[in-house]
């Protein structure tokens, strides 16, 4: 189906954003942390912890991002790997990152811990409940969710901040982190790493956040006035108008210039 003169436009805009943040435009965002690892293992644990804390203003996230690979001893494959699997340990008694308590960061590591232990990875894990014949990842993320939350190493309790962290996009959540950490693994270029192969860049969900959404608001990509999941889904459908195999490639440029209150 031809674009509109309008469409064509928006196009235009959105390709050369897409280009004009490159890797050069990287700082700042929780994807630098990351990027200082050449090895496999390590990027894909340092992506989804990078992800995970992806919410608060950009200090405080640097700030525990900080802490944590300070903690791991910037080795995060190594750091899981022999993570202490029992209930009392203190390697993060005292930090905390918005809603998140030093024990929800316990429990997710003794969560990773348990999951590089059993499947090897996070993306052997995520595939189990992948299915090639959906539309988008929506079920694949719920399913990761019910698996996630059920791995509870220490059989704690789980509080509202560890639930916090693994949301369920069934339950509505637009599950802005987990499209974040998907987005990485997924796509391949400059900026993001395409490790997990066995999924097309085509099924994947913009992370919605306040700036993403605020920009795609006055673009007329939504009318919506609450983040969600119908939200997310309805941006990345207009996207794909525009690329259909890989609509989710505007991200980062659309939330930094959000971010950085720059004119669209």
């Amino acid at each position: 189906m031809a674009l509109s003169k309008k469409d064509l436009l928006l196009k235009e805009k959105l390709e050369y954003h897409y280009s004009y943040f490159d890797f050069s435009k990287l700082s700042p965002d929780p994807l630098e942390f990351p990027h200082k690892f050449k090895a496999n293992p390590d990027i894909e644990i340092s992506s989804f912890i990078s992800s995970l804390f992806a919410y608060g203003n950009v200090t405080q996230i640097r700030n525990s991002l900080e802490k944590i690979h300070s903690l791991m001893l910037n080795q995060p494959f190594n750091f899981i790997q022999n993570y202490p699997s029992v209930n009392g340990t203190d390697i993060f008694t005292g930090l905390n990152h918005r809603f998140y308590s030093s024990r929800d960061i316990e429990t997710l590591f003794g969560v990773l811990h348990k999951i590089y232990s059993e499947f090897g990875s996070l993306k052997s894990f995520f595939l189990e409940g992948y299915s090639s014949n959906e539309e988008n990842l929506k079920l694949s993320i719920s399913s990761f969710s019910k698996r996630f939350l059920k791995m509870n190493p220490f059989g704690r309790y789980l509080t509202d901040g560890f639930k916090f962290m693994i949301p369920d996009p069934l339950k509505g959540s637009a599950c802005k982190r987990m499209n974040l950490f998907l987005r990485w693994m997924v796509r391949k270029d400059d900026l993001d790493f395409g490790l997990w192969n066995e999924i097309p860049s085509s099924k994947l969900i913009i992370p919605v956040d306040t700036h993403v959404a605020r920009i795609c608001r006055q673009l007329r990509m939504t009318s919506r006035k609450n983040v969600s999941w119908n939200m997310a889904s309805e941006i990345t459908d207009i996207l794909k108008k525009f690329d259909p195999n890989d609509p989710v490639k505007y991200d980062f440029a659309i939330c930094h210039i959000g971010m950085r209150k720059l004119k669209f």
